[in-house]
C-alpha cells in the first residue's frame, strides 16, 4: 500500500475497493510466441508450401491458356504437362480445404510458417479459387458450354444424342 500525505482520509469506499481489487486480480497470460522461440514446421506445412508455390503459377497459366484459347493446357510429353494441370487444380482445392477446415474449428487460418511462406500460399490459393470461378464462368457464359473443360468426345456424345432424340421422335431442333 502507498504511503498517503496525513491529509489524505480514508473512505468506506476505498477500504471496499481495496479488498475487491485484492480479491479479483486479473490473470493475463500471454499466449503469442516470442520473437526468438523457433517454431516446429510440420511436415504437412511443408509440403503445402512447396506444393502451393508450384501449384498456384501452373494454375495461373492453365487458367490464362483456357481463356485466351478456349483450352486448358496441353497435355505435353507423356502426358506430364496435364499431368501437373489437375494435380495443381487438386492441390489448390486441398490448401483451401484445410484452411477453412482450420478455420471452422481455431476460428484462425492456417499459421504464418516460416517467412510468413504458408500465409502467402493460402492468400494465392484462395485467389487461384476466385479466378477459376471466374475464368469458367465466363467460359461457360461466353461460349454457352464448357468447351475446352469437357473433353470433344464426350460434346460429340452429346450431340449425337440430340440430333438421335430430334429425328427419332420428329421433334423440332434449333
Amino acid at each position: 500500500m502507498f504511503l498517503r500525505s496525513p491529509t489524505y482520509s480514508f473512505s468506506p469506499y476505498d477500504i471496499v475497493q481495496s479488498r475487491y481489487l485484492h480479491k479479483h486480480r486479473l490473470h493475463v497470460q500471454s499466449m503469442a510466441k516470442q520473437s526468438g522461440e523457433k517454431q516446429q514446421v510440420s511436415n504437412n506445412e511443408k509440403l503445402a508450401i512447396a506444393g502451393g508455390l508450384i501449384s498456384n503459377p501452373v494454375i495461373a497459366w492453365s487458367l490464362y491458356t483456357l481463356k485466351t484459347t478456349g483450352y486448358g493446357l496441353p497435355s505435353g510429353p507423356g502426358g506430364s504437362i496435364g499431368a501437373l494441370e489437375g494435380v495443381s487444380y487438386l492441390v489448390v482445392m486441398g490448401i483451401v480445404g484445410w484452411s477453412l477446415y482450420t478455420k471452422s474449428t481455431t476460428g484462425s487460418g492456417l499459421p504464418n510458417g516460416p517467412f510468413g511462406l504458408l500465409g502467402v500460399v493460402e492468400g494465392l490459393s484462395y485467389l487461384s479459387v476466385v479466378a477459376i470461378l471466374v475464368v469458367f464462368g465466363l467460359q461457360f457464359f461466353q461460349k454457352s458450354f464448357a468447351y475446352g473443360l469437357v473433353p470433344d468426345s464426350v460434346i460429340d456424345s452429346l450431340i449425337d444424342i440430340d440430333q438421335f432424340l430430334c429425328y427419332s421422335y420428329s421433334i423440332v431442333c434449333v
